[in-house]
């Protein structure tokens, strides 16, 4: 999975993360590879990081923590991949945008809640789609009326493919 760690000063890291068959974490970023062992013991996180024992004290929940090690503290933001595609699907950019719900990654669209015609309030679910072995209710961002439906229960959908339009 990967993740996107920014720092208060701006700066975003991507960092992936896999889980290996021996249960320890290999974590890529920039170019270097990391495995490490991680625990939780008492509220703080155990890291074992190439011989080196880390713990780190989590404040807040994601995406804004704190984190504390020894005496160093700093604050990220950390969004994993799947939740930065669903915030980018929502249309905050307003206009055009709000209208149009596309597939916020590539997956399988397992049901479609509406008919062209359909009047819908802001909030009503309008298709679900299955990707990353999650379900992914995509809603109506304001009132307004089912103009265009694009796919069909079953449909395979690349990321950002359209799915329903409003008017």
């Amino acid at each position: 999975m990967r993740y996107f760690v920014k720092y208060s000063s701006g700066r975003e890291i991507p960092v992936d993360v896999t889980i290996l068959a021996n249960g320890a974490i290999r974590a890529e970023v920039e170019g270097r590879s990391f495995q490490l062992d991680a625990f939780d013991h008492r509220g703080a996180v155990h890291l074992n990081l190439e011989g080196q024992s880390v713990e780190l004290w989590m404040d807040g929940k994601a995406p804004e923590i704190g984190v504390s090690s020894a005496d160093k503290r700093f604050h990220a933001q950390v969004e994993n991949e799947r939740s930065r595609a669903l915030a980018g699907s929502s249309g905050k950019a307003g206009g055009a945008a709000d209208k149009l719900i596309t597939s916020p990654m590539p997956g399988r669209v397992l049901k479609v809640l509406v008919n062209e015609g359909d009047e819908v309030h802001a909030g009503k679910a309008l298709v679900v789609v299955e990707a990353m072995k999650m379900e992914n209710e995509l809603a109506a961002l304001h009132d307004g009326k089912v103009k265009k439906v694009y796919v069909t229960p079953g449909t395979a959908v690349e990321g950002g493919a359209k799915l329903v339009e409003l008017e």
